[in-house]
């Protein structure tokens, strides 16, 4: 009988039950209150909230735990989360018929995220015990944070994001560190790609790096079958990628639409007149200037015809773009507005416990959050400090592209150049495509590759030091971590 060996991945595993469980399972439950966003995704699943519930019940200030059962139906939204919500759906009714429970739902996630943190520190860990500890040490404080996972006992979209932004760079060192890759691991890297992008709108834009990041696997084997399924793994994400953004609501385009101008490119804009002749917009607009979409009391209604006509039926996306580019600097600004709100994970306008717990209106919930109250409190919320830590990243990306001589290391090495990317995408994305509107929650995937970056960046330290002659412990006879 072989004797069990407990590893690094056993214990990110146990870290991840102790404190997923008691968060999110255990009283009182931590989750996180209604914004709006629930019903495109939750009434696909046949789940509502109860009809004699009031306004100020149901939103902002109170998490859910018990929501009741509808009947299902689809409001035209994509989203790869919609399957998940539709299988919890099914199985609360089966669990219990009389109400929803939001426990059957995050149950799914976080067993779905505790493969994410094994993946990842099954293909980052090394032959250095102290490495290992630290990079469990790591994880746990940054990734476990209720910050996080606070999300899995609701129906946001981030909750998949996070699941599926780690499952996927997991896999690709998978498939990179791999001696022989195979077909296997990279059809579940291609579903996780998938499932990350097809997440929400503002995810489908990073389809087109995940493309090139599979590419660079072109090289790991030469066989027929292996390239095939690259091709065919890129053509799907290409389609998914396209499909995101045609298959977007009407309404929901017309909203990002009036955020990027209105509560973006206007915003605080010295000349808006002048700016609303160059978009081709009618100077009477000006109004409008830092509104946005839920506003009640615009001078010119959201769903005006006039803004049918002149606006929404006129302008796009691609004008957006084109402005930014002849105008950087007010780009930059938009940059630094987004660096303000980079460094909190979580929304604090949004309460964290049910009503029933007994809690006042909005109260939040401060469990596990050294991670996310330091980076709120202290880390810098500036444009030059995400700038400075780039800059770091990347400088040592090069100097380890100029070591490592193999195909096989550097494709290691552009799975981390690609993550940096993806956080680039992360902050530019929301404010070119809903402008500075909600940035704390939009911010959310920028959050998770920053960390990411992070995380890799302090064990990457911690090996030089080590390789600098720390005394520090290894396993298997071999200092090189």
């Amino acid at each position: 009988m072989n004797k069990f060996k407990f590893t690094t991945e056993w214990a990110i595993m146990l870290a991840a039950i102790l404190i997923l469980g008691g968060i999110l399972m255990l009283r009182p439950i931590v989750g996180l209150a209604d914004n709006g966003d629930f019903a495109r995704i939750m009434w696909a699943g046949g789940i509502g909230y109860a009809d004699d519930e009031s306004y100020q019940e149901t939103y902002f200030g109170f998490a859910h735990t018990e929501y009741t059962y509808k009947k299902a139906l689809w409001s035209g939204y994509v989203s790869t989360q919609i399957i998940i919500v539709m299988i919890a759906g099914y199985l609360g009714r089966i669990i219990n018929s009389s109400y929803f429970d939001i426990r059957v739902l995050s149950s799914m996630y976080s067993l779905l995220y505790a493969a994410a943190l094994v993946t990842w520190m099954k293909y980052n860990k090394t032959r250095s015990l102290f490495l290992n500890a630290a990079i469990v040490v790591i994880m746990t404080i940054i990734f476990l944070d209720i910050g996080y996972i606070a999300y899995f006992n609701s129906f946001f979209g981030e909750a998949v994001t996070l699941i599926f932004i780690l499952l996927t760079f997991g896999l690709a060192l998978a498939v990179a560190t791999s001696d022989i890759p195979t077909r296997k691991l990279l059809l579940l890297f291609f579903i996780a790609c998938f499932c990350l992008i097809c997440t929400k709108l503002q995810n489908a834009p990073i389809g087109l790096l995940l493309i090139l990041l599979a590419a660079r696997f072109w090289s790991l084997r030469q066989d027929k079958p292996w390239r095939k399924m690259i091709i065919i793994g890129s053509s799907v994400l290409l389609i998914a990628t396209a499909v995101m953004y045609i298959a977007a609501p009407q309404r929901l385009k017309h909203i990002n639409l009036y955020q990027t101008v209105f509560y973006g490119i206007l915003k605080d804009s010295p000349d808006p007149a002048g700016t609303l002749k160059e978009l081709g917009l009618p100077e009477s607009f000006k109004v409008l200037a830092g509104t946005n979409y839920f506003q009640t009391d615009t001078a010119i209604k959201q769903n005006d015809p006039i803004l049918t006509e002149y606006f929404y039926s006129k302008l796009s996306h691609k004008d957006v773009l084109l402005y930014y580019m002849k105008h950087p600097d007010r780009f930059l600004q938009k940059l630094e507005r987004g660096a303000e709100s980079g460094m909190s994970i979580r929304p604090y306008y949004l309460g964290s416990y049910d009503k029933d717990e007994g809690k006042p209106y909005g109260t939040i919930a401060y469990t596990f959050s050294l991670w996310s109250e330091f980076k709120h409190d202290y880390v810098p919320n500036k444009l030059w400090f995400v700038s400075l830590i780039y800059l770091i990243y990347y400088a040592g990306i090069a100097y380890e592209y100029t070591r490592r001589p193999t195909a096989r290391q550097r494709a290691r090495i552009d799975i981390f150049a690609c993550l940096g990317l993806i956080g680039l995408f992360g902050m530019a994305v929301p404010l070119l495509g809903d402008g500075e509107a909600d940035l704390g929650k939009h911010l959310f995937l920028f959050n998770v590759c920053f960390d990411m970056m992070l995380a890799v960046g302090v064990v990457y330290l911690l090996a030089i030091l080590k390789s600098r002659g720390l005394p520090l412990r290894t396993i298997g006879g071999r200092e090189t971590p």
